[in-house]
């Protein structure tokens, strides 16, 4: 029997979602998740936790990509196995969580979003990769927004999980940012403004299917 997730009344789990998220990732992304997707996030509790354990698993599988293709730049090795260690830890929280609320792992299609970003990476390295790290930056930093966002309205068993991934996601967001800045001495900052606008139009247009990185119901 599928477990209620979400709790129905708003709670008040410490610190606003504001104060959980450090500065710099305020300042990288070009707007809040709008209110429409929380609440359609509060109505679809097991959709919720099922995409987020895809999200995890998916973000391991980038990393791990990663780890064997550029297998000539130390740094990006070592931000990399830790960051698939980290994801696949989370994974297996999510899984087992689901486990204990009842709520059955099934397969979803995925959102549009991380399509929608990819689809402007360049062909040919660097620049292929500095597109690939700008993305992955702005992935893990609208995970761990969302997640701050959400933290006020959740059971407190899940609110304390989502804490502990707001600290780790805001760390991979920085990683993914420092790595794409080495891959050349010109400014990317154009870049990333480039994708950071893509983005806010991603999460801020319809969608008709909830998924963890989808936009708001159309």
């Amino acid at each position: 029997m599928s477990i209620q997730v979400i709790s129905d009344a708003k709670a008040n789990h410490g610190l606003g979602a504001d104060d959980l998220l450090p500065e710099s990732l305020h300042d990288f992304l070009a707007c809040p998740t709008p209110d429409a997707w929380r609440a359609w996030a509060l109505e679809n509790p097991e959709t919720l936790l099922i995409d987020h354990a895809q999200c995890e698993k998916k973000a391991a599988s980038t990393a791990m990509s990663l780890l064997y293709r550029y297998v000539d730049q130390p740094l990006l090795l070592s931000k990399m196995s830790q960051l698939a260690r980290e994801e696949l830890l989370h994974f297996e929280q999510v899984v087992t969580l689901m486990e204990r609320r009842g709520v059955v792992y099934r397969h979803l299609t995925a959102s549009r979003y991380a399509e929608g970003l990819r689809r402007h990476v360049r062909p040919q390295d660097p620049e292929r990769l500095i597109d690939v790290l700008i993305i992955g930056a702005l992935i893990e930093a609208r995970s761990c927004e969302r997640f701050a966002c959400l933290i006020p309205y959740l059971d407190e068993e899940l609110a304390k999980f989502y804490r502990t991934l707001v600290k780790s996601e805001g760390r991979h967001f920085e990683d993914y940012l420092l790595l794409a800045r080495q891959q050349t001495d010109d400014s990317i900052d154009e870049r990333i403004a480039f994708f950071v606008d893509c983005e806010a139009a991603l999460i801020t247009s319809p969608d008709s299917a909830f998924r963890f990185h989808s936009g708001v119901p159309a």
